[in-house]
């Protein structure tokens, strides 16, 4: 019984993750295309990773701030 309430964690917040992530990718992709179509064109994924994480950055001070 523990290894499933374990199991059961683990996979939600896996699931929590990939959907944080799947949704600042695709808020990026909206609202800057140019350096998401430079990373797919270049295959240089630096500026992509940089703006992911601050647009991750950006929401997670947002959410604080009403806290």
């Amino acid at each position: 019984m523990r290894y499933q309430q374990i199991g059961l964690s683990l996979f939600s917040l896996i699931a929590i993750v990939s959907i944080v992530l799947a949704a600042a990718t695709i808020w990026l992709f909206l609202t800057n295309p140019v350096t998401v179509a430079n990373a797919v064109n270049e295959g240089e994924i630096s500026p992509f990773v940089r703006d992911l994480a601050e647009v991750l950055y950006n929401a997670l001070r947002g959410i604080l701030r009403y806290l």
